[in-house]
């Protein structure tokens, strides 16, 4: 039996149990429930169990979901994550129904989302999509061992530079994506490499709060969140998981 409640009660609970092992503050990690695979009415039925952030991965699934859940929500309204890739012929639909973007890697999608933004008299929050785990399945900047190496690591903060520059846009922080593994602490590798970056480029960029760290899923979150993730986003956890 699927209980979206019980699911979302059972990962919040270890979303703060993880945050207090490492030290943290569990209110400083924030759920983002992935409706990716879900219908509007899995998502009223989380709404109604107090969640306020959702994740989409395909802008024209969110333009059509979007408006449907909202229609039963009267005044309210969810806090909306674009979480998976973004083409540029697709950047309106963002614009128009989403509030975060995780997945900004380049400058040519940033330009436009930094316009279109503008246009509709608001500014955007992303995160920098970064790619530490060195798989050429991942999407994101291209940073693997950017440790070791100074020309890469130059040539992103000359991207970011430029990106900071643009208007109608707000960069909030970073997001990876680790290697899908059986064993959870096989991406801790991974999640402190975002973390080690995000520091750096706090030193180098100290006008941008660099707060935010978008990284874990249904399968590491916790390891995530003791390496410093602010923002978790979790779909199969809390949508997919039946009570025993």
């Amino acid at each position: 039996m699927l209980d979206i409640g019980y699911n979302l009660e059972q990962v919040r609970n270890r979303v703060a149990e993880a945050a207090l092992r490492a030290g943290r503050d569990p209110a400083r990690v924030r759920l983002v429930a992935v409706t990716k695979t879900c219908g509007p009415s899995a998502v009223l039925e989380a709404w109604d169990a107090g969640q306020r952030d959702f994740g989409e991965n395909r802008p024209e699934v969110g333009a059509e979901k979007i408006p449907q859940v909202e229609a039963h929500l009267g005044d309210s309204r969810p806090v909306w994550h674009m979480i998976g890739a973004v083409q540029r012929r697709k950047t309106g639909l963002v614009i128009t129904h989403f509030d975060w973007v995780h997945s900004l890697d380049r400058l040519a999608l940033a330009e436009r989302l930094g316009r279109e933004a503008m246009a509709a008299g608001r500014v955007l929050p992303v995160l920098l999509e970064c790619n530490v785990s060195g798989e050429a399945s991942k999407a994101g900047y291209t940073l693997y061992d950017w440790e070791h190496d100074p020309v890469m690591r130059e040539n992103f903060f000359g991207e970011v530079r430029s990106l900071l520059a643009l208007d109608g846009l707000r960069v909030e922080g970073l997001m990876t994506m680790a290697p899908l593994t059986e064993m959870p602490e096989a991406t801790r590798p991974v999640f402190a490499s975002l973390r080690g970056l995000c520091d750096v480029l706090r030193e180098h960029f100290p006008q941008q709060p660099w707060a935010e760290l978008s990284m874990g899923m249904t399968d590491d979150f916790e390891v995530a969140i003791e390496e410093g993730a602010t923002l978790v986003r979790i779909g199969r956890a809390i949508f997919q998981a039946e009570r025993q």
